[in-house]
């Protein structure tokens, strides 16, 4: 089976549509996902909505992009994150795309999120955009050593720095897009047994599906890129991909 390592089934866009989305997981042997946290506000919802369905799994955390939202404590997060449903801490990180200084507040919130990762033992889920210097900086300071560079669109040079602290990288839709050179010579790179696939969902659905809505059933697609990039079989991508997401989010497993 394939496994969604990424994707926001809570939002609206795919929340209404639901049981159709499941059904369509299930014919294109998707049997796992993971429904990641972007604020504490929505968690009640998404934790709700994970425990009803035994193949979905949860983070918990505040998107570093949310401003003026809940700012989550250490004990906020470790709180939710005793939760069995709930797999990783996250998503988390730094982007400074829309924003400008001072962002103090979001490299905090940063090392929150990582600190309740060291606590917890749960892996950290992690966002980074235009900002690839200081997630890195901050994550060799407060010792960030288990997660996922989700939805990488960094350079080689930032996958190996990643990887060299011991995370796994892992790739959505994006690369199947025909102007991703960059990221696709990242994706003949990294190590199979230090790869993910993700959806993002609703965001960033694969070709042939670009523009439209995502969801985890179009996960396939990012699988089949990779595999053609890297000439082995899809269902190599597709088996190396599910046993790493049981290695690195191991309360999964039980």
């Amino acid at each position: 089976m394939y496994i969604d390592s990424h994707c926001h089934l809570n939002f609206p866009d795919l929340r209404d549509r639901l049981p159709d989305i499941l059904r369509n997981m299930v014919a294109n042997d998707v049997g796992r996902a993971l429904v990641v946290s972007v604020t504490l506000e929505d968690w009640p919802g998404l934790i709700e909505m994970v425990h009803q369905h035994p193949h979905l799994y949860a983070s918990v955390g505040v998107h570093p992009d949310y401003e003026g939202t809940a700012e989550p404590s250490v004990q906020d997060l470790l709180d939710r994150a005793a939760d069995g449903k709930v797999v990783a801490i996250g998503e988390t990180g730094l982007d400074y795309f829309r924003l400008s200084e001072p962002l103090d507040w979001q490299r905090n919130r940063f090392r929150a999120h990582i600190q309740a990762s060291r606590e917890s033992g749960l892996p950290l889920i992690i966002h980074t955009r235009s900002a690839a210097d200081d997630t890195l900086r901050i994550m060799r300071d407060a010792g960030a050593d288990n997660g996922v560079m989700h939805c990488f669109t960094e350079s080689w040079a930032v996958a190996q720095a990643a990887l060299d602290l011991g995370f796994y990288i892992s790739f959505s839709g994006i690369v199947t897009f025909k102007n991703a050179v960059a990221l696709q010579d990242v994706a003949q790179k990294v190590p199979l047994d230090r790869m993910l696939i993700e959806t993002d969902s609703p965001y960033l659905a694969p070709v042939p599906y670009r523009g439209k809505t995502n969801d985890p059933s179009k996960v396939i697609h990012v699988a089949e890129k990779i595999a053609e990039l890297r000439g082995v079989s899809v269902d190599t991508i597709r088996q190396v991909t599910t046993d790493n997401f049981f290695d690195l989010f191991k309360r999964a497993n039980s």
